[in-house]
């Protein structure tokens, strides 16, 4: 597990319109940055780098992508969604290469 400890959560508007849209409670998107597993870090990202986060939470997979504010540990969700099995590898870790 790589959950990660914040101080606070802060919400993207685009992380809003994403929940509302897809049905996401904040708890889920909670859970998941809070016992997940990171699976991909963007270190080039800006202000702070982040990172693509799996859990599987009420019987559903989630990924929520989520940078940390270094100097007062409050997450910011960037976004969060369902990944489509058609275009993830079977443990939703990796993106499938289209052919």
């Amino acid at each position: 597990m790589d959950a990660i400890n914040c101080s606070g959560f802060l919400y993207s508007d685009h992380a809003v319109k994403a929940m509302i849209s897809r049905f996401i409670r904040s708890s889920e998107v909670e859970e998941v940055v809070k016992y997940g597993t990171i699976i991909k870090i963007y270190t080039n990202d800006k202000p702070y780098m982040s990172n693509l986060m799996l859990k599987f939470v009420n019987n559903r997979r989630w990924h929520v992508v989520i940078a940390q504010n270094p100097e007062t540990m409050e997450c910011i969700i960037i976004t969060c969604y369902q990944p489509d099995i058609d275009k993830w590898d079977p443990d939703f870790k990796e993106k499938m290469i289209p052919l």
